[in-house]
């Protein structure tokens, strides 16, 4: 069974991590996101989903920086902070 496309397992080979961090990481995202669709139901999912995600991101927003790659990489995950945090707020 295959998890997860070449250009991801390149990506993470390229931060410098194992791939089982890669499978944990996605594994953490779809929870999160699974979590978020629950708190339409139950506010609390809400905050534990959207930390989560966070919480993610900003740790992709670090390795980034530490593998020094351009500005343009580090936009996708900071907006997605950035709409976590709103949505933690609003609900």
């Amino acid at each position: 069974m295959k998890l997860g496309s070449k250009q991801m397992v390149d990506e993470f080979t390229r931060y410098g991590m194992p791939q089982w961090f890669r499978v944990i990481t996605g594994l953490l995202e779809i929870a999160g996101a699974a979590l978020l669709v629950a708190g339409i139901w139950n506010n609390s999912l809400v905050a534990i989903g959207g930390w989560l995600l966070a919480v993610i991101m900003v740790g992709a927003v670090i390795t980034h920086l530490r593998i020094k790659d351009p500005v343009s990489k580090i936009g996708m995950p900071i907006i997605l902070i950035i709409l976590t945090l709103v949505v933690l707020f609003i609900k």
